[in-house]
This record gives C-alpha cells, structure tokens and sequence, in this order.
C-alpha cells in the first residue's frame, strides 16, 4: 500500500476529486494548508503598498491506495491538477506499513 500526497491549487479540488471518482477511488481526505516553494511566494500590491505573500493557500489530498493503482491515481491528479502556471503544486508516493480500520479491526487493503 502507498499513501499519494499531493499539493494541489485551491481551484482545482473539485476536478481532482471528480476524476478520481470516475476513476473509482473513492476515499481521501483533504486539508486546507499554506506553503511555497521555489518562487517564495509572491509580491501584492496593495493601496499602492507592496507586501510579499509568503505563504500560499493551497490544499492537501491525501489517499491510501493498494500499490497497483498508484500508477493510474499519480497521473490523473496530475493531468486534472495542471496549470501549466508556477505553484501548481507537487505529488508524493509514499509506503504505508499498516492500515487498521478502527471500527471493525479489518487490516491490510480490506481497511482501506
């Protein structure tokens, strides 16, 4: 099993999580983070201010999938996450050890 983190642009959540529906992973969970990269973020003005955004708002989905459909589940996030534009994020595979379902104590990919 492998968890897929991936770092996506607030406005693009809804067509992730519709491609991966129709893909049939179904589970995820999402958080709503802050970060930057490379570009160290960015400079605004405002009320003829210049102010740098350090941190920008960005969204963390997060899967725990069997390892053969990892492969499908990368690429579709990020083809469906794609800009084209800097800050469109990042994707990270990652093993998972173990996973236990807390209410029924199934273990293994019978718990995802």
């Amino acid at each position: 099993m492998k968890l897929v983190t991936a770092i996506i642009k607030p406005f693009k959540l809804n067509e992730v999580k519709q491609v991966l529906h129709a893909a049939g992973i179904r589970g995820m969970t999402v958080t709503e983070t802050q970060g930057f990269g490379r570009q160290r973020g960015h400079i605004e003005t405002y009320r003829g201010t210049d102010t740098t955004v350090d941190f920008i708002p960005k969204i963390k989905v997060e899967i725990v999938l069997p390892d053969d459909a990892v492969d499908v589940a990368v690429e579709i996030i990020g083809e469906a996450a794609r800009t084209g534009r800097i800050g469109d994020g990042k994707i990270f595979v990652s093993p998972i050890e173990a996973v236990i379902r807390i209410r029924t104590g199934e273990a293994g990919e019978f718990a995802i």
